[in-house]
């Protein structure tokens, strides 16, 4: 079983967030045709996903997670082992053992099961928790960073390139915005 931090199905979430908060003028502003902006009204495009999963604040996070968690995992992966040697001796030799034995067997193989199951349901909950966090503040911190480079380049109105069929490349902030990031939150 492999944790990672498997970020990427959150932040869409967040990122739909993040969004909406980096809009908050947008549905006040008078509405226009469709497809047509008012004269001077500049528009940005930002790939937020990207933009967080590019961090050096979350690429070290998914580091030390995975450093963190990585015991565990060995741990749950030989008694895992340890499940499947007690089924092959009870496949193999069943039949040489006594009941008692047979028995006694089956029940620590049931016992160390159940332990497994357990162990598994509290490492994901664990890295779920985590991921959650890390994900949140980072999403919050970006969208910060996307409004003040916004603010900065005098942009009106900055929108999610996912959300998007088409963009000028000179539009993407993405890059700026990771730049930006890192510089604000320089991983530790």
């Amino acid at each position: 079983m492999s944790v990672g931090l498997g970020l990427k199905p959150l932040v869409a979430c967040c990122a739909l967030f993040a969004f909406s908060q980096v809009l908050p003028a947008q549905a006040a502003a008078p509405a226009h045709s469709a497809g047509v902006a008012s004269a001077g009204l500049r528009v940005a495009v930002v790939d937020l996903q990207r933009a967080v999963f590019q961090t050096a604040e979350i690429q070290k996070a998914d580091k030390d997670m995975q450093a963190k968690y990585t015991p565990r995992q060995q741990q749950l992966a030989s008694l895992q082992k340890e499940i499947a040697d007690i089924a092959n001796q009870l496949q193999n030799n069943g039949n040489k053992m006594t009941p008692q034995q047979a028995a006694d067997l089956q029940a620590e193989g049931q016992q160390k099961q159940r332990d497994a199951q357990r162990m598994q349901q509290d490492l994901q909950d664990d890295t779920t928790s985590d991921r959650n966090e890390i994900l949140s503040k980072s999403t919050q911190k970006m969208t910060d960073v996307v409004k003040k480079l916004a603010e900065e380049k005098g942009i009106d109105v900055v929108v999610d390139s996912r959300t998007i069929l088409y963009f000028k490349p000179t539009m993407d902030l993405t890059n700026d915005a990771i730049a930006a990031y890192d510089k604000a939150y320089p991983a530790k």
